[in-house]
C-alpha cells in the first residue's frame, strides 16, 4: 500500500491502494488534479509494473465524469473542428490515357466525371488545357470533407506542349490570391479554401523514366504545391520492371532538384505500428498504381479489380500495386499537407506579393492591390503630399 499526505491547497485527501492479485495490478485511489503529481512523486516507491499502472491512470485520468482541467482542450478543438467540417483540394496532372479519372473514383467510390466525353485525335491537336473542378461533399462517423478534384484535360495531348502548363500555374496562384483578398476582407470568418493542397503527377509507365515535359512541369510548380509523383497503370510492368523504374524516376528527380512531398518523419513517441507504416509508405515513393471501378470474382469474393486472361489484378491487393498506400498516406497525412501548403507555400506567395507591392493577374500583369491590401504604411505615403498641405494650411491659420 502507498499513501501520500494531504496538502494545504488540496480539497481533497490522496490515497491509493496497489493490490496484485494473481499478477494484476489494481490501484484504488481518491484524487483531484495537483494531488495526482504529488502521488506521482512517491513513484520511486513503486516497481515497475507500478509504476505503468499508475502512469496509466493519471493519462486517463480526464476521461472521469465531471473531470475540468486544461487537458480537455482537444477535446474543445475536437468538436469545434468537427462541427466545422473539413476541406482539401486535391489536382491530378498527367497525359491523357493514363488512368487519372479512374483512379479518383477508386479512391472515393464515387463517380465524379459521369457525363465526360473523349475527343478525338483530330480535336486534340488545337486543344487547350482545361480546369474542372469538382466539389463532393463526403461524411464519415459524423465527420465532413469538403474535397475537391481539380482535372487538367488536355495536358500533354498538343503538339507543341510547351507552354500546355501555363494554365494550371495561373489556377494555382489564383485559388491563392483569392485567399489572400479573403483573408484581407472585412469579413474573415467564413474563408473558403479553394487553395490546391496535393497533385497527383501521373507518369507514363511506358517510357524509361521521365519525359522533358515532366521535368519542366514538376519544376515549374514544385514551390507552389505538395507533388506526388505517381506510375499510372502499374500493371503493365513486372515487379522488376516498376522497381528498375522507381529508382530511375527518385534519381532523375534528385539530379533535376525537384522537391516532392516528403512525409514528416514518425515522433519518437508514436507506436511501433505507426513508424513502420511511415518507413512503408516511405519506400514506395512513387507510388505504382492501378484503378478500376469493376467487380470481379476472384477466389470466392467479389473485389475490385481488372481481369485479364492469365489473372486478376486487385486493386485494394498491396502484393499487386501501390493503391492501398497511396490512399492511406493521401488519408493519414492530409492534415500535414494542408500544414505544409499554409505554412510554406502560401506564406511564399504571401511575401511576394507584399514585396511587389500589388498582386499578379492570370496573365502575368501586376496590378495594383485594392485599398484592403495595401499596408498601414503605404497609405501614408499615397496620403503624405496631402498631408503637408494640410499642415501648411493650418500654420497659415494659425498665424
Amino acid at each position: 500500500m502507498l499513501g501520500a499526505d494531504r496538502h494545504p491547497h488540496d480539497s481533497c485527501c490522496v490515497s491509493a491502494r496497489v493490490e496484485r492479485p494473481e499478477g494484476e495490478i489494481r490501484i484504488h485511489t481518491a484524487f483531484s488534479g495537483y494531488c495526482f503529481l504529488r502521488l506521482i512523486s512517491h513513484a520511486p516507491l513503486l516497481n515497475v509494473e507500478q509504476r505503468e499502472a499508475l502512469l496509466h491512470l493519471t493519462k486517463h485520468h480526464d476521461q472521469t465524469p465531471g473531470y475540468v482541467g486544461f487537458a480537455n482542450l482537444p477535446n474543445q478543438v475536437h468538436r469545434k473542428s468537427v462541427k466545422k467540417g473539413f476541406e482539401f483540394t486535391l489536382m491530378v496532372v498527367g497525359e491523357s490515357g493514363l488512368g487519372k479519372s479512374t483512379l479518383i473514383n477508386s479512391l472515393f467510390l464515387t463517380d465524379l466525371y459521369p457525363e465526360r466525353v473523349i475527343p478525338g485525335a483530330a480535336e486534340k491537336i488545337e486543344r487547350t488545357v482545361q480546369i474542372e473542378a469538382s466539389t463532393v461533399e463526403i461524411e464519415e462517423r459524423g465527420v465532413k470533407l469538403r474535397l475537391t478534384v481539380v482535372d487538367t484535360p488536355g495536358y500533354g495531348d498538343a503538339i507543341n506542349s510547351q507552354d500546355c502548363f501555363s494554365t494550371i500555374i495561373s489556377y494555382i496562384d489564383d485559388q491563392f490570391e483569392r485567399y489572400l483578398h479573403d483573408e484581407s476582407g472585412l469579413n474573415r470568418r467564413h474563408i473558403v479554401d479553394n487553395r490546391v493542397h496535393c497533385c497527383f503527377y501521373f507518369i507514363s509507365p511506358l517510357g524509361h523514366g521521365l519525359k522533358p515535359l515532366d521535368v519542366q512541369f514538376m519544376k515549374a510548380i514544385h514551390n507552389k504545391v505538395n507533388v506526388v509523383p505517381v506510375i499510372a497503370k502499374a500493371d503493365t510492368l513486372t515487379l522488376r520492371e516498376r522497381e528498375r523504374l522507381k529508382r530511375r524516376i527518385l534519381d532523375e528527380i534528385d539530379e533535376h532538384g525537384i522537391k516532392i512531398y516528403h512525409l514528416p518523419d514518425a515522433e519518437s513517441d508514436e507506436d511501433e505500428d505507426f513508424k513502420e507504416q511511415t518507413r512503408i509508405l516511405k519506400a514506395s515513393i512513387p507510388f505504382a498504381v492501378v484503378g478500376s471501378n469493376q467487380q470481379i470474382e476472384a477466389k470466392g469474393k467479389k473485389v475490385r479489380g481488372r481481369l485479364y486472361p492469365w489473372g486478376v489484378v486487385e486493386v485494394e491487393n498491396p502484393e499487386h500495386n501501390d493503391f492501398l498506400k497511396l490512399r492511406t498516406m493521401l488519408i493519414t497525412h492530409m492534415q500535414d499537407l494542408q500544414e505544409v501548403t499554409q505554412d510554406l507555400h502560401y506564406e511564399n506567395f504571401r511575401s511576394e506579393r507584399l514585396k511587389r507591392g500589388g498582386r499578379l493577374s492570370s496573365h502575368g500583369y501586376v496590378l495594383p492591390l485594392s485599398p484592403a491590401y495595401v499596408p498601414v504604411c503605404q497609405l501614408a505615403l499615397l496620403h503624405l503630399p496631402h498631408l503637408k498641405q494640410l499642415s501648411v494650411m493650418t500654420c497659415h491659420r494659425v498665424q
